[in-house]
């Protein structure tokens, strides 16, 4: 059971709250996050490097000179790896790189890393209605009330985006948007501070729960 208080807009006390999440054992709760991890981070790699071998590079299908009589080594192609321009031995081809982890040790995991982000948490109440058009200036003057520093990097985690929240914070260089059933082990982690509020602990809750 992890307990927080609840700010208001202008950065007031006004009650708690808390959440409960099953999390993994305490010898085996960083190996399981640090899998997680490597996991999201390996499959968000494109895979798309490719290079040339000898027979994909174009030309050198004339053997340069004879084989024998010139005193020089003897070659083939003017594509052999050993020349400048040619193939390329052993380079990088398409691949996948996606590492398989099952649902329940994927939402063990994140259940772990955000029970583990506990102090860093802050808990506001619904704002959206505070912000009656974008305005970033109001949103990151909120977070200093807060207690999320404009140098400090800031995940806010809401259960539903509204417009004018969503225009109001995609310019500021340090806050990441995020919604409460769309959470990933990286940017929990990543962050200096967790925004969130009452709404999206329930919805945490509800989709992340065993």
């Amino acid at each position: 059971m992890v307990e927080s208080v609840v700010k208001n807009w202008q950065g007031d006390q006004v009650g708690q709250t808390n959440f409960d999440l099953k999390v993994a054992k305490e010898e085996t709760a960083a190996h399981i996050v640090h899998r997680a991890l490597v996991r999201q981070m390996t499959n968000s790699r494109q895979g798309t490097a490719s290079t040339k071998t000898r027979s994909e590079v174009r030309g050198g299908g004339r053997k340069p000179w004879r084989q024998k009589g010139t005193g020089r080594a003897r070659a083939g192609s003017i594509r052999s790896p050993l020349w400048r321009g040619g193939g390329v031995i052993f380079g990088p081809k398409p691949r996948e790189f996606n590492i398989k982890l099952n649902r329940k040790e994927r939402r063990l995991a994140l259940r772990t890393a955000f029970v583990s982000r506990a102090e860093d948490l802050i808990v506001v109440e619904e704002f959206s209605s505070e912000l009656q058009r974008p305005k970033t200036k109001e949103l990151v003057a909120a977070l200093v009330r807060w207690g999320a520093a404009p140098e400090q990097k800031t995940l806010l985690i809401l259960s539903e985006i509204a417009e004018n929240v969503n225009l109001s914070a995609r310019n500021v260089e340090n806050l990441k948007l995020i919604a409460a059933d769309q959470l990933n082990v990286y940017d929990i982690l990543h962050a200096d501070k967790i925004v969130v509020t009452p709404a999206s602990l329930e919805k945490i809750q509800e989709v992340y729960s065993a």
